[in-house]
């Protein structure tokens, strides 16, 4: 009879307390009992039958030891915040995101899979990468200052220094790309430029060679010449069948010889221009000749040949062909007076030459080309044009290292003009608009092509002078101008907003609206928070900052994200209420501060503490006065009720 009595005043009060609203919020469809006993509200962890599992926030790691007051400041549940940060701090200040999940467990805080989280970012860890110390890179993720903000992705951002240091070769010197990938490997563990695209220079047939000493021989690769000679010039001079020196060849090797090694095969194409015409004319026909050695003889001097052993006319009919010939003599070399490419009866049409002249070539004497007779006259204009190669000032052909092909750029026709230069490419590359001046030299050059700089800021000094939004010269931006602005045109210029205050949260979509905190001016522009929002300062009322002296250091409580939430450090800066007894005790901040528009006021005298309590708790006090400001002379931290100053005390 009395389990049943008790069992009925369990259930009259079960559907009274059902009844009545609940303390924790509307909705808390939770039944009392799962935490509450008859015994009393208070709750004991040894019968306590909640399964936190069910809720949305399952308690794992170290969630299954804090305290229930930590997450719920508040009886209404439904508060409590299932972000990270809504309990946490955000030590890194949202240089990684709000998500704290991405790196860390409710297990620890330490992060033990940094790489792998590091390969799902845009700056995938390879190579030399894997093992380096993070604080190299991420300068400001000491331990006091745990910031990953954004960091440039090309490997010049981080390794200009090492670029700057380079000697073999010097990397500066030789103006080399700052794209260092074009020359090393990523996933290598040193500088080690062994994967150079070298197809500047293909290295084929016999310069395929692993050694770059062989051809590099000084520090600055850039000086090594790309011209045959400069490498083999020792072979060149040794040759003997043909002797090259003797027959003057080209020291150009190309004409004649591929990068097979052992330089053969080989074919002398130059044979037609320089001594006789054996790839046209009728010497080609029918391949009437099968080797070199069919003219010449004696292989080991190949300035001797001879045209009789195909011609092998009868003297007396060569006589009689040849009456009223002075000086004539039937010899090889004779025969070059008269026929220097072996046309019939005499006749020489310098347009079935390889040589038609063209020009003023047209009305040149014969004399001023052929000064050593006929065989063996060069066709190459710097042969009898290298003194004006050399004497030539504007520009200075030999100090610029302009190619002698002087065909390149010149026609034969009289005073070397008009003259283009395609290879102005060779020299300072004209893009974007640059290109329709490419016909007006004298926009860049004005008349001087010897001294014209090559830098933006060489030509463009005045613009760079006279800008006023923003001022170069007053901001004191650099004069590479480069760094901002492309050969296209001057806007839109690219400028790395993040190299003088990076663009995060709320900032980061004013990003392509310069004038929301320009506002027409980019040289006084402040970079604090205050600078900008001073306004947003003055105006708070809830709680007032200015009413209550809040420092203008506004990032102290806000973040780039939002105004709110913010981060107020009560404890610290004022009172622990976050901390100690007064944690859980309050349900708003009006519970102290009952003056909503000054924060400044506050009282102790709630029903917290109410005041006929205290008269009785502080009889034979010295001093004592109920009110808030003089609490804090013997309570300053909240101790708890204990006294801090017994001086004031009456025994």
């Amino acid at each position: 009879m009395r389990k049943l009595s008790s069992l009925i005043l369990l259930m009259g009060l079960s559907v009274s307390l059902f009844a009545q609203k609940s303390p924790h919020g509307d909705g808390f469809a939770v039944n009392c009992m799962d935490c509450h006993s008859t015994t009393g509200w208070k709750i004991d962890l040894k019968t306590l039958s909640f399964n936190h599992g069910t809720t949305k926030f399952p308690l794992v790691g170290q969630h299954q030891s804090v305290s229930c007051k930590l997450c719920h400041t508040s009886l209404e549940f439904s508060k409590a915040g299932k972000e990270c940060v809504s309990c946490h701090t955000d030590i890194h200040n949202q240089t990684v995101g709000p998500d704290c999940s991405r790196c860390h467990t409710p297990v620890s805080w330490v992060v033990n899979n940094i790489t792998e989280i590091h390969q799902r970012s845009r700056f995938p860890l390879v190579g030399a990468h894997v093992t380096a110390d993070c604080f190299d890179c991420h300068t400001n993720a000491s331990s006091n200052l745990l910031l990953f903000g954004p960091l440039g992705t090309t490997c010049f951002d981080c390794h200009q220094k090492d670029y700057a240091a380079t000697t073999n070769p010097n990397h500066s010197a030789g103006a080399y790309s700052t794209n260092c990938t074009e020359c090393h490997s990523m996933t290598a563990f040193s500088w080690t430029g062994a994967g150079i695209n070298h197809n500047f220079f293909p290295l084929t047939g016999g310069h395929d060679i692993k050694n770059c000493q062989e051809c590099h021989k000084t520090p600055d690769y850039t000086s090594t010449s790309s011209a045959c000679i400069s490498c083999h010039q020792t072979t060149f001079n040794g040759t003997t069948n043909p002797s090259h020196l003797q027959l003057n060849f080209s020291t150009n090797c190309a004409d004649c010889h591929s990068t097979d090694p052992g330089w053969k095969p080989a074919e002398y194409r130059e044979h037609d221009a320089k001594s006789f015409p054996i790839y046209s004319g009728k010497h080609n026909k029918g391949n009437v000749w099968d080797n070199c050695t069919q003219c010449h003889l004696n292989p080991s001097n190949y300035l001797e040949f001879t045209c009789i052993d195909c011609h092998d006319h009868n003297q007396s009919d060569m006589d009689n062909e040849h009456n009223e010939t002075q000086g004539y003599a039937y010899n090889s070399p004779a025969c070059f007076s008269c026929h220097p490419t072996g046309t019939a009866e005499g006749s020489f049409n310098h347009s079935t030459s390889v040589f038609p002249l063209t020009g003023a070539h047209i009305t040149t004497d014969c004399i001023k080309c052929h000064t050593h007779g006929y065989p063996g006259t060069p066709t190459e204009c710097n042969s009898c044009h290298a003194q004006n190669y050399t004497a030539s000032i504007n520009p200075n052909h030999a100090s610029l290292n302009i190619p002698a092909a002087c065909e390149t750029c010149h026609t034969t026709l009289a005073g070397w003009k008009p003259a283009t230069f395609p290879i102005h490419n060779n020299y300072y590359v004209l893009a974007g608009a640059h290109v329709p001046i490419e016909n007006d030299c004298a926009t860049c050059h004005n008349g001087n092509y010897t001294n014209t700089p090559k830098l933006c800021f060489g030509c463009h000094a005045d613009k760079y002078n006279q800008s006023t939004n923003p001022n170069h010269i007053t901001a004191n931006f650099p004069t590479t101008c480069e760094t901002c602005h492309s050969q296209t045109a001057w806007i839109p210029s690219n400028f790395d907003h993040n190299n003088v205050y990076p663009l995060t949260g709320a900032h980061a979509t004013i990003a392509a609206n310069c004038f929301a905190c320009h506002q027409g001016s980019y040289v006084n522009t402040p970079n604090t928070c205050v600078g900008c929002h001073l306004n947003n300062y003055n105006q708070t009322t809830n709680p007032s900052h200015t009413a209550a002296q809040f420092p203008t250091t506004c990032e102290t409580c806000h973040s780039q994200t939002a105004w709110t939430p913010s981060t107020w450090d009560h404890d610290n800066l004022y009172f622990p209420i976050y901390s100690g007894k007064h944690n859980g005790e309050w349900n708003a901040c009006s519970d102290c501060h009952p003056n909503s528009s000054s924060f400044a006021v506050f009282t102790c005298t709630t029903s917290c503490h109410p005041q006929a309590k205290m008269n009785n708790e502080h009889q034979g006090v010295s001093g004592y006065s109920y009110n808030s400001a003089a609490c804090f002379n013997c309570h300053p931290r909240g101790n708890g009720g204990k006294m801090m100053n017994n001086s004031i005390r009456t025994e």
